[in-house]
């Protein structure tokens, strides 16, 4: 749900967010601290996603002629977020108790979040590990490299 949720229906995003204890009504009405953690937790979270996609256009649009550059710069956003992203599936399972493992019980809400999480974990490790992309260290050497024996190949059909 998001920001989007949370401005719409912060006691219903709350509420969803876990189950619910036996015998314990969830909020029909949140206390005020709970309804500020929980829209200030929707707004970091949109600003996150803010944050990204201003970063990455950036880079695409200013930095199209150097890649080592863009890599740097995509590096310094994705490992905070990977580590985030880590953190936050462990920190949400820990907090559920033995409950993390009573899937069938698990709001649709606490669905979303858990694969979403991975859903944006599995894309950060792939990066890292050079997965699908340009690596500048592996992928630069190797382009010059070709090229070297491209110049050689015309060098000796000139020289002939």
């Amino acid at each position: 749900m998001g920001l989007l949720g949370v401005l719409a229906d912060p006691t219903t995003t709350h509420n969803a967010q876990a189950p619910w204890p036996p015998n314990i009504e969830p909020f029909t009405v949140l206390p005020r601290p709970t309804l500020v953690t929980t829209l200030q937790l929707a707004h970091v979270c949109a600003l996150i996603g803010i944050i990204n996609a201003f970063v990455f256009t950036a880079c695409r649009r200013h930095l199209k002629s150097n890649p080592a550059l863009q890599e740097k710069i995509a590096f310094s956003l994705l490992t905070p977020l990977l580590i985030g992203d880590i953190l936050h599936l462990y920190v949400t399972l820990w907090a559920l108790g033995e409950q993390r493992w009573a899937f069938w019980e698990w709001s649709p809400m606490l669905w979303t979040t858990v694969l979403l999480g991975l859903t944006l974990l599995c894309p950060r490790i792939a990066w890292h590990l050079g997965v699908g992309r340009y690596v500048d260290r592996r992928d630069a050497v190797s382009k010059h490299q070709s090229g070297n024996v491209l110049d050689r190949t015309v060098r000796d059909k000139i020289d002939k």
